[in-house]
């Protein structure tokens, strides 16, 4: 078991397009830069049925403390709600959406 934080890569092929391979390096590269064992990348379509879900499940499942993506569009343009478990990075530009800058409802 590794003693670095686990983060999960995710990207969109239908909004990655021919830069796909690239948008992968570049999350590859930002989770061994920011010190994050890249457990995997999940790669999901538009026609893709309840990405969200899914997302949260393997975030879950896998006790990921980040999420890397290229851009929030992979996200459709937020963070929101995958924030609430962890925290989101994106690459371009880099960015960190981290849980502990948005509290609990009600705080």
């Amino acid at each position: 078991m590794s003693d670095q934080p686990t983060a999960l890569g995710y990207l969109r092929r239908d909004i990655s397009g021919a830069q796909q391979e690239w948008d992968e390096t570049q999350i590859r590269n930002i989770a061994k830069r920011l010190g994050y064992d890249l457990a995997k990348t999940l790669l999901f379509d538009a026609d893709t049925d309840y990405r969200l879900d899914q997302l949260q499940t393997a975030i879950q499942v896998s006790h990921a403390e980040a999420l890397i993506v290229p851009t929030l569009d992979h996200l459709g343009g937020t963070a929101d709600p995958l924030v609430k478990i962890c925290d989101v990075i994106t690459v371009r530009p880099e960015n960190t959406y981290a849980r502990w800058a948005f509290p609990p409802a009600g705080q």
